[in-house]
């Protein structure tokens, strides 16, 4: 019968982990062709429509992860996330604050859709909706450790973000900076999450196959990204 392997060093770990940077969605060539200011406005629409379901349902994620976490200090510093996403005060008008989720709305209208075509999800493909609510469920069903894992492609999305509204800006004339709000907001809050992200999956992946199961668990984040792209993709082509 074989010895359990070892665990790694702290430092191969994130190096593991850090190395899954070329599975993230911003090597994708939707994104690619986004970046690069060749997306019609019709392929921004239905990217900023199928990208709203997934920003809607983090909150929910997060708040599963909070759920299944028994450690005081972790669901703390959690909560940030929900706020962010959900706002702390709803608006009168369609139940939204200022938050994460009333900025994605504001660069849906900036692409040209309504509000009222965004919130009901009319444009929702399949595809997307299936990844979507497939990390939900893996945050709600796999250990703790494992959901706050799965996030760690905070680790990559900073440069992103910051790329994209240089890129959007010089490429998309029709966009204007306080479009890109959800980005430019978003940048610096990014940058700390995954920083704190990263130490807490550190911090209690302790044995080899805990840290496994968390390089296994951002893999599957990244195929999340990858066919959602994937499906918005192949939906912007019909037309």
């Amino acid at each position: 019968m074989s010895e359990p392997s070892l665990p790694r060093s702290a430092n191969e770990f994130v190096a593991a982990l850090r190395g899954l940077s070329h599975r993230y969605w911003g090597t994708h060539p939707f994104h690619h062709r986004m970046h690069a200011g060749e997306l019609s406005a019709h392929e921004l629409r239905v990217w900023a429509a199928n990208r709203w379901y997934y920003q809607c349902v983090l909150p929910q994620k997060d708040a599963a992860i909070i759920s299944n976490c028994p450690v005081p200090e972790v669901r703390r510093g959690w909560l940030d996330r929900i706020v962010y996403h959900d706002g702390i005060a709803e608006s009168s008008v369609d139940g939204l604050a200022e938050s994460g989720r009333e900025r994605w709305l504001r660069l849906c209208e900036a692409v040209g859709l309504t509000r009222a075509e965004v919130l009901d999800e009319r444009h929702v493909v399949p595809g997307v909706r299936f990844a979507v609510d497939a990390y939900v469920t893996f945050a709600r069903t796999k250990p703790w450790v494992e959901a706050v894992a799965s996030g760690l492609t905070e680790m990559f999305s900073g440069h992103l973000m910051q790329r994209r509204v240089g890129d959007m800006l010089a490429n998309y004339d029709w966009i204007r900076r306080e479009d890109l709000a959800y980005f430019t907001n978003r940048v610096e809050a990014v940058s700390g999450e995954g920083k704190s992200t990263l130490d807490t999956v550190v911090r209690y992946c302790i044995t080899r196959e805990q840290q496994d199961k968390a390089i296994a668990a951002l893999s599957f984040k990244c195929d999340v990204l990858w066919s959602m792209l994937d499906a918005i993709e192949r939906a912007a082509a019909k037309e």
